[in-house]
């Protein structure tokens, strides 16, 4: 299975202007909580019956869940036009971009809708916690009793090579008035997306010639496997043009998607050791603070950060950290809060799973299959 990439959602919600506003119309009737629809691949593939471990304690926290919101066929048909004028040189909106709200209006539910999800959610006990401003999807938190309850199903504890997971044992239901409307939740397991680099080598500083020189080079059928720098990324990106211009990303910023936070040190190092200049990235935590969780996530971070500002050294980084909670992955929560807070125009993010552990929802969410 290939892992797809994250970084797709920016592309759903910040969008151009200058179109017809798609009809909103409501689509949402009576909710009957007695007729219910269930939602299709709505449990991870390693949530089954060989690494199951029981049931988890109804008074497990799941916070900050995400119900993802959909467009009806008449919006996504819409919506793909509005896209296709936004590459269009000759189009009124070639790079002509939507705030959220605007997005909302022209391509969310109902306000009708959003108000009769939120009383449901409010009704199952749940804390409704935010709208996203481009009205694409809720935040709400509750209890595991109350996840069971409200989606039909049953959250249990997992093992997986060693692993504590938590994660519904069974595909979840949603009354059928809300399907038009609702796609799903995003995920209710920790069954987290995985970092992009494979291994990491290390370097050391020749004294004789001051040149960084790395302690492991490889083999390969092929010759002699090489490290870059980031010269050699200017130089394979033809990067060196712009450069010599003066174009070195001053006046832009990027944003980086992360659960963890990052020794600055780390990035600092790596420009003073390849000759960029200082400019520290900055730090926005969404949330309660991650702190540093080493190893493999950190590692993917710090390479976001430094190579991003490798670049564009003269661009403003800026390392969006958000918890992780037992049904949503930190890295989902950084991309909502980027799009949302318009944090950047640019989003970077190299954390990755395969289309078939993020369910429907979760590809509607990044916008895999929502055109």
């Amino acid at each position: 299975m290939k892992r797809a990439p994250v970084a797709a959602f920016a592309a759903l919600m910040i969008f151009l202007s200058g179109m017809s506003q798609a009809q909103t119309q409501v689509r949402i009737q009576t909710i009957d909580n007695k007729s219910l629809t269930r939602i299709a691949n709505s449990t991870h593939p390693l949530a089954n019956a060989k690494n199951d471990y029981g049931r988890v304690d109804s008074n497990l926290p799941m916070e900050r869940m995400v119900l993802v919101l959909k467009p009806s066929s008449e919006q996504k048909a819409a919506l793909k036009k509005f896209l296709d004028s936004q590459q269009d040189t000759e189009s009124a909106n070639y790079h002509r971009w939507l705030t959220p709200e605007q997005f909302g209006e022209q391509f969310g539910p109902a306000k009708e809708d959003l108000a009769q999800i939120s009383s449901w959610l409010r009704q199952q006990g749940f804390t409704v916690t935010k709208v996203a401003r481009g009205e694409q999807s809720i935040e709400f938190s509750g209890t595991a009793a109350q996840v069971e309850s409200a989606f039909h199903t049953e959250m249990h504890n997992y093992v997986v090579n060693g692993q504590q997971h938590v994660a519904n044992s069974s595909d979840i239901s949603l009354p059928e008035a809300m399907t038009p409307v609702v796609s799903g939740v995003l995920s209710l397991h920790n069954f987290l997306k995985q970092p992009s680099h494979i291994k990491t080598e290390s370097v050391h500083r020749d004294a004789a010639s001051g040149r960084l020189v790395p302690e492991f080079t490889g083999s390969t059928s092929n010759g002699v496997a090489h490290f870059v720098a980031p010269g050699d990324q200017a130089r394979i990106y033809d990067a060196e043009p712009l450069f010599n211009n003066g174009i070195k990303g001053e006046g832009v910023s990027i944003a980086i998607v992360s659960r963890t936070d990052i020794n600055l040190s780390d990035v600092q190092t790596f420009r003073q050791a390849f000759g960029l200049p200082a400019k520290d990235p900055e730090f926005v935590i969404n949330g309660v603070d991650p702190g540093n969780l080493q190893g493999g996530d950190e590692l993917e971070a710090d390479l976001d950060v430094e190579w991003s500002g490798a670049i564009a050294p003269a661009a403003t980084i800026k390392l969006v950290s958000t918890l992780s909670t037992f049904p949503t992955d930190g890295i989902d929560l950084s991309i909502s809060y980027i799009v949302d807070n318009v944090t950047a125009p640019i989003m970077s993010v190299s954390f990755g799973q395969c289309e078939a552990f993020l369910g429907n929802a979760g590809n509607e969410f990044l916008g895999i299959r929502a055109l």
